[in-house]
């Protein structure tokens, strides 16, 4: 059930997705000119997202998770084991993460459980591959622990990568275990919406969109 979006280009920095698994999460990778780069949230079908890698030619440093939910994690352990990186997951999203087969079965899902993560996410870390760079950004609310990852193109913002809090026209459901929706909300103006309008957003479900166009015409930022 995998599908492609295409590459999109940010000065020399590439971004692209893949949407995996029956709740079609989508994977991102990001990389630079070098084609050092990083994967973002390997949610399922681990085979198809290290082919994906492969055709794009990139040289993945790490496995960075916005957040430990099920589907953005299913394919975490057979990802890190071919690819042999670290993953990286903040401290707050523990729980969640230890519990990803407990919450798949919830929904009659396979599910391999991944060993803890190597390291932590701070907020304002930084994440270098190349000439990519990456900033992490807290914004819990859809989960504990969720963080977006921000990258400058040419000394300015240029794309982030927001997980399951901001969507083209919606916003992360906060009804789950940990949900915040006051919490959510601010967050997303504190970290995403004071970011230039030209910004691309590119989110862990459904097609890409900008700050300008979510501020805009996003309902639930009115």
């Amino acid at each position: 059930m995998t599908s492609a979006s295409p590459t999109f280009t940010h000065g020399d920095l590439h971004v692209s997705s893949l949407s995996t698994g029956p709740i079609q999460e989508n994977a991102v990778l990001v990389w630079g000119p070098e084609h050092q780069g990083f994967l973002i949230d390997p949610g399922d079908e681990a085979p198809a997202i290290l082919a994906w890698v492969q055709e794009k030619g990139v040289q993945v440093q790490a496995i960075l998770l916005t957040h430990a939910h099920f589907d953005h994690i299913g394919a975490v352990q057979p990802v890190r084991e071919a690819l042999s990186v670290p993953v990286y997951l903040h401290p707050d999203g523990t729980d969640l993460y230890r519990a990803g087969a407990q919450s798949a079965a919830r929904w009659n899902l396979p599910f391999v459980q991944p060993q803890a993560p190597e390291h932590e996410i701070a907020a304002g870390q930084q994440f270098r591959a190349g000439s990519l760079t990456l900033t992490a950004r807290d914004l819990p609310g859809h989960a504990p622990g969720h963080v977006v990852f921000v990258a400058e193109v040419q000394g300015q913002p240029g794309f982030a990568v927001v997980g399951d809090t901001l969507f083209q026209g919606s916003v992360g459901r906060t009804d789950l275990p940990g949900g915040d929706h006051a919490l959510l909300l601010e967050g997303i103006r504190r970290e995403l919406l004071s970011l230039p309008d030209g910004v691309a957003i590119y989110p862990g479900h459904g097609d890409p969109s900008t700050v300008g166009q979510e501020r805009q015409s996003n309902p639930f930022l009115r």
